[in-house]
């Protein structure tokens, strides 16, 4: 039987390890220096496979038999990788019709990763094997407590335009659609005379002399993320038919969006993000949150690993910002208060050569006498003293919307404005909700969203018609609704709703679409409320026709002058807000204050900088306090800090930059309400 999470004392703590790249004397040190550091578990033979299988089914497993053996011999478990995400120079060589082909017909070469088609037929029988062979050989290996399957899928290459790919594509649209007729009805094919009438007419969406259909496209898009989930499946099934330990892969739930991965989520035993700040954004700590709460809301609220972030500067950025001192512990803690049980890294030693020679680690080039391994042995030994948090689960009264589906259909060509943008949207709102210090979940909307006060939706281009009958019937029961622009513009196929854009919302929201009004590269409105206050938007209008909607804001000017711009309806016993412009997270704080006042929140009043989360579980509630500010602040939290072992005395105070986690005394207290 599996179990549900890796047999690990304490947080786990570590990264990815590379011994391979390292002389077998320099291995005795690393152990020893983990020990030092509190490391717990490493991340192995993640892309190995040349050195396990020097030859097509010839093993050479003498050197990680060794290894397995000497860290489980110093106390650290193991998170066992298959090595397929890097395939050996051997398998190009005997398997050339292997190699990625781009959409605009380039072959791919060997010399990087992730460079192989997911649906050749050689790459599939090849990962079952060595995913086999070692499962096989470490199933009852006592530093083995966790499986690790591929890395970050999806990334460098997930689109592949081979020959195998498009004989996998025709298969699955034929289990898709079942008959030509029914695929060319919800593709549109009449729409410039694409009528197919053999499957074997049908090729992959390649580069074209104009725009491709779009929902070939987005078909194509969910075709490619069902094949990555098939080889990720392959490898899973062939380890548990020898090993009992829980499996996992590393989402990557910051950089690529590419993955489904509330669909990835169902396949693992234990979810697990990579996640690197985004350099150019001065607030990343920001969009750290973001990934961490999806992480989170993607493992059904059950807690997760974060399975790679750095101790410092990346090295594949256009400008690789080194962490400020603290900044890692920071980084570190936030995913904690957010639901991991896990902080990872890449890597543990610095690489001397290589693409990665430039990335940070928990060694660095500079050694044990540098600042940053000091910090990798604070975190260690913070780690251990706030172990009572582990397996507490973070609770939230909000939901935000986040469908991977819509966002792939919304990326596609020809849509009214290029400036449309999903991740910023998202973000604009999360941020808002970020500064009042409300915690989200992140959720679907055919989800059963009747737990949430507020559900907001910042860019739902794709809606079912479902979907859209479960978001009504969540504001009918007495939930508040806040929709965003451009949403519920088409259905799953990428064809309009029959009623025109927003028509399944219309019943909640008393308000439908007559036109999109796109503003001009660098115009800007005013937007005024009824109680006259101003709100700066930009980039985009709708005019808007009211069929039972209060009219809470109007155009001051721009394309929609005069005509409403943010709508509030009663549905049934709940609230539906609309807001049919661009606004940025400020201007969206007048908005936020009527909205909570609907759904009955109350947020927390701390000061500008400090972000707060709270965890519960067994009687106890621990609050996380990030002070992401250069002052210090008080905060009105009593208990013990759990970081200095110090009583708060009923008010904590905490540093700039510092980081607390507090049980409380009282186990029903959360965060001070207004």
């Amino acid at each position: 039987m599996t179990t549900p999470w890796p047999a690990i004392d304490g947080i786990a703590y570590g990264g990815d390890y590379n011994p391979d790249q390292w002389p077998r004397a320099v291995w005795d040190e690393d152990v020893a220096l983990m020990r030092r550091a509190g490391v717990n578990l490493v991340s192995v033979g993640i892309f190995s496979w040349g050195k396990l299988e020097p030859s097509p089914g010839r093993f050479d497993f003498a050197w990680l038999d060794e290894l397995l053996d000497l860290l489980h011999g110093n106390g650290i478990a193991v998170d066992l990788g298959t090595p397929t995400a890097a395939p050996p120079a051997w398998f190009f060589a005997d398997h050339p019709d292997s190699r990625v082909i781009t959409r605009d017909g380039t072959v791919m070469g060997f010399g990087s990763r992730g460079m192989v088609s997911h649906s050749s037929p050689a790459y599939r029988d090849a990962i079952v094997r060595v995913a086999g062979a070692l499962a096989e050989r470490y199933a009852d290996h006592p530093a083995v407590v966790l499986w690790h399957i591929h890395n970050e899928y999806g990334t460098p290459v997930s689109e592949d335009y081979s020959r195998h790919s498009v004989a996998a594509w025709r298969s699955w649209l034929h289990a898709r659609y079942g008959t030509l007729d029914q695929l060319n009805d919800l593709w549109g094919t009449a729409v410039w005379g694409q009528t197919y009438h053999s499957w074997e007419h049908i090729g992959a969406p390649a580069t074209a002399p104009s725009v491709v259909n779009p929902t070939m496209r987005l078909d194509w898009a969910r075709f490619t993320d069902h094949q990555l989930r098939e080889c990720f499946s392959l490898e899973r099934d062939a380890i548990r038919r020898h090993a009992t330990q829980p499996v996992t892969t590393n989402f990557m739930a910051n950089q690529h969006w590419g993955t489904d991965l509330w669909e990835w989520a169902k396949l693992v035993d234990v979810v697990a993000d990579d996640h690197y700040l985004t350099a150019a954004d001065r607030e990343a700590h920001i969009g750290l949150a973001i990934a961490a709460d999806l992480s989170r809301s993607v493992a059904g609220g059950k807690p997760w690993m974060l399975m790679e972030h750095s101790t410092s500067a990346v090295n594949w950025q256009p400008r690789n910002v080194a962490k400020r001192p603290g900044e890692m512990a920071r980084n570190s803690l936030t995913h904690v208060a957010r639901g991991a049980d896990a902080v990872m890294f890449f890597q543990w030693r610095a690489a001397r050569y290589g693409q990665e020679k430039f990335h940070s680690a928990m060694l660095p080039h500079a050694g044990v006498d540098s600042r940053v391994f000091r910090e990798v042995v604070d975190l260690g030994a913070t780690l251990r003293r706030i172990d009572a948090v582990r397996g507490s689960l973070v609770e939230a009264e909000v939901a935000v919307l986040c469908d991977f589906e819509s966002f792939w259909a919304q990326d596609l060509e020809w849509r009214p404005s290029e400036d449309l943008d999903h991740r910023q949207q998202l973000r604009a709102y999360y941020e808002r909700l970020w500064r009042d210090n409300v915690t989200v979940d992140f959720a679907l909307p055919s989800h059963d969203l009747s737990r949430y006060r507020l559900v907001v939706v910042p860019s739902q281009y794709l809606l079912r018609a479902d979907d859209a009958a479960n978001l009504s019937r969540y504001v009918e029961a007495g939930g508040t609704l806040l929709v965003s622009y451009f949403s519920a513009v088409v259905d799953e196929y990428d064809a309009v709703h029959r009623g025109g854009f927003l028509a399944p919302l219309e019943p909640a929201l008393g308000v439908w679409v007559e036109e999109f009004l796109p503003l001009r590269e660098g115009d800007s409105m005013t937007v005024v409320t009824g109680d006259g206050a101003s709100l700066a938007a930009d980039m985009w209008a709708e005019d808007l026709v009211v069929t039972g909607a209060d009219v809470v804001a109007t155009y001051d000017d721009g394309p929609a002058a005069g005509k409403p711009a943010i709508t509030r309806h009663r549905h049934g016993a709940g609230h539906a807000w609309y807001v049919s412009t661009r606004l940025d997270a400020d201007a969206l704080r007048q908005v936020m204050r009527r909205v909570y006042d609907d759904a009955g929140l109350s947020p927390a009043a701390l000061p500008e900088g400090v972000e707060v989360v709270a965890r519960r579980g067994a009687g106890e509630t621990f609050t996380v306090a990030v002070n992401h500010t250069d002052q210090a602040v008080d905060l009105p939290f009593p208990g013990t800090d759990l970081v200095t072992g110090h009583d708060t005395g009923g008010s904590l105070r905490l540093a700039g930059g510092a980081v607390a986690v507090v049980r409380a005394d009282d186990p029903d207290r959360s965060i001070p309400e207004h």
